[in-house]
């Protein structure tokens, strides 16, 4: 009777997760499926939609108007340019807090959560004006400096709380061998925790290359990302439906490729240290 009370649970929880599942892929879906239809039949009811002929269209239109693989160096540039330079700076950061506590360290790391809840659109006019007295304005070096400091939070807190199921005694082994502080990090304590970093690099490399707000308001063209890139479908004159779709799936296409293929990586450092 147990047996069978707990397969039907896991039927049950298995359909409930497919559910979601559709539930939040399928806007997805919708989307590349608008991509393959004509403006006309973009707007039409969901069924006619379906029936509609299917063409690349609106593909052909996007590449001859924008340049592409200009916005997607830029987003690559960014994405993985802010996430290195974040892991550069987090590592030390959360290696302090996770192995030297302090009595403030909590705070400290409450602190920094808390800049996350600050609405961007508050510190959006500073912001602007020194980028443009700085020359920064419309430039890579500048959009990852922005994209660095807004992802620094959540990088420390992600490597804080992989370096804390990292036993101390470890460390200390390392240390009565000789090893240096610079040792200790590099050749102990970031080999040990290579799947929370893989999991943190993917996660802010997401985070990163679906960051719109700033990347509008900061840029213009020649640093221009792909969110800037979809964006330039949407006009005063309405919405392309069709030609948005075309955009939008070219700009999601390959961080859902590198999604795909790194899922087993990204499930793994989020459940590191999960199971004891």
């Amino acid at each position: 009777m147990a047996r069978a009370a707990t397969t039907q649970r896991k039927a049950i929880v298995t359909v409930a997760a497919w559910i979601v599942g559709i539930a939040i892929f399928f806007p997805i879906l919708w989307i590349v499926i608008l991509s393959f239809k004509s403006e006309g039949d973009a707007i039409r009811t969901p069924l006619e939609v379906l029936r509609a002929q299917w063409t690349l269209e609106s593909y052909t239109t996007v590449q001859e108007r924008s340049n592409y693989l200009r916005h997607f160096w830029n987003s690559v540039v960014l994405s993985v340019g802010s996430t290195l330079i974040g892991l550069i700076i987090a590592v030390p950061a959360a290696w302090a807090m996770a192995f030297v506590p302090g009595k403030r360290t909590k705070d400290v790391l409450m602190w920094m959560l808390s800049t996350k809840m600050l609405p961007p659109v508050g510190v959006l006019v500073p912001i602007y004006l020194i980028f443009r007295d700085l020359g920064l304005l419309d430039s890579r070096v500048g959009l990852v400096i922005v994209l660095t400091l807004i992802n620094l939070p959540i990088i420390i807190w992600m490597l804080y709380t992989y370096f804390r199921e990292i036993p101390g005694e470890i460390l200390e082994a390392a240390r009565m061998d000789g090893a240096t502080l610079r040792d200790e990090i590099l050749y102990v304590l970031t080999p040990m925790a290579v799947p929370g970093i893989a999991s943190t690099l993917l996660l802010n490399i997401i985070l990163a290359w679906n960051e719109a707000f700033w990347t509008l308001n900061l840029t213009a063209a020649k640093a221009a990302p792909l969110t800037a890139f979809i964006a330039s479908y949407s006009s005063p004159e309405g919405l392309f439906y069709a030609k948005l779709s075309a955009a939008s799936t070219m700009a999601i296409a390959p961080i859902l490729i590198m999604g795909w293929f790194s899922q087993k990586q990204l499930v793994r450092g989020l459940t590191f240290g999960a199971v004891k």
